[in-house]
């Protein structure tokens, strides 16, 4: 401000955003007056102004402006009479007639804002004790400025520590149409302007959000160290055990979420076929794919990320524990869990689903426990005992290992769980057709006989097989609907029986269809 600036102030009326007094040592006034700039119950959203050395008429009477008088003005803002403490400044000015003290006070985003316990506000040129309709309105205030966590600008990052080819080439085409995308460029929309849209940055601060930094930093634990999965897998039944393998999963979410989806999928669900008879096999997994891979996006679209702490992915030889630091939130309580649900990340919220790891229908833990139970892993338990933290426990399914034993005990495999395969590899180490499977003449496979479970690598590639056999035009986003598995899963799998031979996409455009053995 200059002196012209300041003249206006002092030469207009007093209002609800200036007070003037002549005195130096009335410090219950100051702080009063300082407690009702920072509530700004007006909602003006401008600075306030007390001025000292001035008489209520305006006119400038001047002080001897010391050094302890300006540190006893400032103490007033941390001396604990006014909580929460307000941002404002302390300055000299040197006026014609004297000099001034001027107190700039910025309104508060966590009104109601009390000096001494008591909630100080204009009302017009005066200020007063605020009463109860003034407090609502103050704590509506406070509600509304509130930002959660990954809303939040990360003031300590720059648009140059995003990862913007991930967000231009992975996110972007999955949250808009390839004419929307189009429009976008032909008007010229900034990288910022994109990324504010989904809540990725801050235009007001000109830097990312916590949640873009989530999603699209190049160095995450830089910004936010608390923001990886800790998987361990102990040997035995509790930590005293050895430690068999552990990993880190500390990459952005864009890169996590992808690789959790494939960590669940060939690593921890354990699928393997067993025979049950001399001609059949059926595929068992310890832990259900979906169910443990959607435990893990709950824990990770829901944690807190203001804790240093990682996700605890722990597996021990009975079961799965997966503890995240926050405690349920907003409207959820134990009383009502799963069927309220509330959002503490509601921008992380939204990019997963976009992403397709989360639904949002508030569905996903009465699912998880359907397919645990179909299973006949037992429903997870939900320990909510920690207060800061949630931990959920997935038993490992008896199935498989029941059907082994019987397996074993009818002559089937080993003791030590081999079969005889007659898929064979060539002379590059890749896998080939098996040997129930021939050329004729027109070039098309032919079988001689069934396929069973293992003529296949995985039991994804069995189950998309099966899939394309009832629908010869399935799409990939009907296959990943209807099995229940990411996109990249579906890639990988329709990858695999195209090296097998056992698929082939016609290159018809209008048929669409796929070619399978016959």
């Amino acid at each position: 401000m200059n002196i012209d600036d300041i003249r206006a102030l002092l030469n207009d009326i007093e209002s609800d955003r200036v007070e003037r007094t002549i005195s130096t040592t009335n410090t219950d006034k100051f702080g009063q007056a300082i407690c009702a700039f920072a509530n700004d119950l007006p909602d003006h959203r401008q600075t306030g102004y007390l001025f000292l050395g001035v008489k209520d008429n305006g006119e400038v009477q001047g002080l001897d402006v010391t050094d302890e008088l300006l540190k006893n003005v400032a103490a007033i803002r941390t001396d604990g009479n006014i909580q929460p403490q307000p941002s404002m400044t302390v300055e000299k000015v040197a006026m014609p007639e004297g000099d001034i003290v001027i107190i700039r006070v910025e309104p508060s985003v966590f009104p109601p804002v009390k000096y001494k316990g008591r909630i100080w506000i204009r009302i017009g040129p005066r200020k007063g004790v605020a009463n109860d309709e003034d407090e609502r309105i103050l704590l509506e205030k406070r509600s509304a400025n509130v930002m959660a966590f990954d809303a939040s600008p990360c003031l300590n990052a720059t648009i140059d520590d995003m990862d913007l080819q991930k967000f231009k080439h992975y996110f972007l085409p999955k949250a808009m149409t390839d004419d929307e995308i189009e429009e976008d460029r032909k008007e010229g929309r900034t990288i910022k302007e994109q990324l504010s849209s989904f809540g990725f940055f801050d235009v007001k601060y000109d830097c990312p959000t916590n949640a873009g930094m989530l999603f699209f930093a190049k160095s995450l634990r830089r910004f936010i160290p608390g923001a990886y999965i800790q998987y361990v897998r102990f040997a035995g039944k509790d930590r005293a055990g050895d430690i068999m393998t552990e990993h880190e999963f500390k990459g952005n979410l864009c890169t996590t979420l992808e690789e959790l989806d494939t960590f669940v999928e060939t690593t921890i669900a354990n699928r393997r076929p067993i025979p049950v008879s001399s001609t059949r096999e059926d595929p068992f997994v310890d832990y259900p794919y979906w169910a443990t891979r959607e435990l893990l996006m709950n824990a990770i679209c829901h944690r807190d990320y203001t804790s240093n702490g990682p996700i605890q992915f722990y597996q021990y030889d009975d079961r799965i524990e997966i503890m995240n630091h926050g405690g349920l939130y907003g409207r959820a309580n134990e009383q009502n869990f799963p069927k309220v649900n509330d959002y503490r990340n509601i921008v992380v919220a939204e990019a997963m689903k976009v992403l397709g790891f989360v639904n949002r229908h508030s569905r996903g833990v009465l699912r998880v426990q359907k397919e645990l139970k179909a299973n006949e892993n037992g429903e997870a338990e939900y320990d909510f005992s920690y207060q800061t933290a949630v931990m959920v426990k997935e038993m490992k399914s008896p199935r498989g290992e029941r059907a082994l034993q019987e397996a074993i005990a009818q002559g089937f495999v080993t003791a030590s769980g081999e079969k005889p395969s007659n898929m064979t590899k060539n002379k590059e180490g890749k896998s080939q057709k098996p040997s129930n499977v021939t050329e004729n003449n027109e070039g098309d496979s032919q079988k001689r006989s069934e396929l069973t479970i293992s003529d296949f690598p995985t039991m994804l590639t069995w189950n998309v097989y099966h899939a394309i056999k009832q629908n010869r035009k399935a799409k990939y986003s009907w296959l990943q609907d209807n099995l229940g598995v990411s996109e990249s899963s579906i890639i990988r799998a329709i990858n695999d029986l195209k090296e097998l031979g056992y698929i082939n996409k016609e290159h018809s455009k209008i048929k669409g269809e796929w070619q399978l053995l016959k």
